[in-house]
């Protein structure tokens, strides 16, 4: 192929992410972690990436988190009023293998090897089938998920099954949840947001002892028939992947009650948003502060 040319079977994506933020007190100083830069894999290839950070950070040291994410550190010294920091990135995306739910292995059984001292699963698995902070075990959650996984149900199967339920009884609405808000509140409103039912869905399946992991990145929207595309009106996207035998890690998207194929781009995975969220830092100075957001993703195929 030549410079520029896309692989058959595969999409090409361009993505841009720009995220301000302003402060009602000038900052003297910050340290921040970012994870903007989406993730390569077997089916995913990062053709170009680029960061732009204004004011111009003194340090900025790339790294691989726990996770095994790309990760950003940067440390700002100049007195500023705003940053901003804009991400771009040209991504390749092919589509997953095509998978049976139906033919994975039970839901009990992968419980039962995830439990097991000599279960033959690694860390990398195990770790994502314990609760962290976000996605809290309880009895209603728990209900919850056993409404998808009747005895001897496929691990995938019931998985679908959720995310299907999920896509069918709640309400994607901006406005009745924030960052703060905790998934019982979630799981009580039946209403919320892209992270809200990623968290949702992995804590109930970690309540019956089913690895599951938290998966941010962006998803191709499109127009209504006859309308142009907004510029800037797109926006980070979140779901999971949950484990079996058979397969490996498989995405769910429970906003959309699919699994995932071409279209959803992967930036990272980690055990909920805390992990990988785009930006998090700590800064001196500030006071109150505004941030805005416009993500354009746009394709190639």
């Amino acid at each position: 192929m030549g410079p520029g040319e896309v692989a058959a079977g595969v999409m090409r994506f361009e993505v841009s992410h720009r995220t301000t933020y302003s402060y009602r007190l000038p900052v003297a100083q910050s340290y921040n972690l970012m994870h903007l830069q989406p993730r390569a894999f077997a089916r995913q290839s990062v053709i170009h990436h680029s960061l732009l950070i204004d004011p111009a950070p003194v340090t900025s040291t790339s790294v691989i988190d726990y996770f095994g994410n790309a990760a950003t550190l940067l440390r700002i010294e100049d007195e500023h009023s705003e940053l901003v920091v804009h991400s771009r990135s040209t991504i390749d995306v092919a589509a997953p293998p095509a998978i049976d739910p139906a033919a994975t292995t039970p839901w009990e059984d992968v419980t039962y090897r995830a439990h097991l001292p000599d279960g033959g699963l690694d860390a990398g698995v195990l770790q994502f089938a314990c609760t962290s902070r976000l996605t809290p075990a309880s009895r209603e959650v728990r209900a919850f998920a056993r409404e998808s996984f009747p005895a001897r149900r496929p691990v995938l199967a019931g998985a679908m099954h959720m995310t299907r339920r999920m896509f069918e009884t709640f309400k994607f609405d901006p406005t009745a949840t924030d960052v703060s808000t905790p998934i019982m509140r979630v799981l009580e409103i039946r209403r919320g947001v892209c992270q809200d039912f990623a968290h949702l869905a992995i804590a109930a399946l970690r309540t019956l002892g089913i690895p599951s992991r938290y998966v941010s990145g962006y998803l191709l929207t499109r127009p209504p028939p006859g309308q142009v595309k907004l510029k800037g009106a797109d926006a980070s996207h979140a779901w999971l992947s949950v484990w079996a035998p058979e397969t490996g890690w498989v995405d769910f998207d429970p906003t959309n009650g699919i699994m995932p194929s071409m279209e959803h781009i992967t930036v990272a995975y980690g055990r909920d948003y805390e992990d990988i969220s785009p930006i998090s830092g700590v800064l001196l100075g500030g006071g109150d502060q505004r941030m805005s957001v416009a993500v354009d993703v746009e394709s190639f195929d």
